[in-house]
């Protein structure tokens, strides 16, 4: 039987990251993002619905965006469905689908650095050093630092 886990998200931030460290020390960051839909009703009502989402980057990839996100940012995601289940104090058993992040695009200008200029773009080709890609590499997996940002 076939099978597909992808998700693909463009949305904004309704608050900063959330960034904190797992007892072996690997960075894990939760991001609440608000997807918009606009749609017609039946009647031919022009109708707006927001759906928020939680969306955990870990690693690299989580402290990147812990350093250069923030509430109203407005980024790409894509990554799989995760399921978890727990079970609260009191018994109680809770579960939450969030979104398990592969790759983070920054879609929003980069953001002004203490010095007052615009902060580097992070990974992907450095035009000003040259570092234009070949075009003809083949697909490679995208790693946290590939994460760029989008003018």
């Amino acid at each position: 039987m076939a099978s597909l886990n992808k998700v693909l998200l463009i949305g904004n931030l309704t608050k900063d990251p959330e960034l904190r460290y797992t007892p072996n020390g690997t960075a894990v960051t939760n991001l609440r993002l608000a997807v918009n839909r606009k749609f017609k009703d039946r009647t031919g009502e022009l109708k707006e619905d927001t759906c928020f989402i939680t969306v955990t980057a870990w690693d690299k990839q989580a402290e990147i965006c812990n350093q250069y996100l923030q509430k109203g940012r407005a980024v790409f995601v894509e990554g799989i469905l995760q399921s978890r289940s727990w079970e609260t104090s009191d018994k109680q058993k809770r579960s939450t689908i969030d979104v398990r992040a592969e790759r983070i695009q920054f879609l929003s200008g980069a953001p002004k650095s203490a010095e007052g200029g615009a902060a580097p773009p992070i990974g992907g080709a450095n035009p000003a050093a040259g570092g234009a890609k070949d075009t003809n590499e083949q697909d490679e997996v995208i790693s946290p630092e590939d994460i760029a940002w989008e003018e």
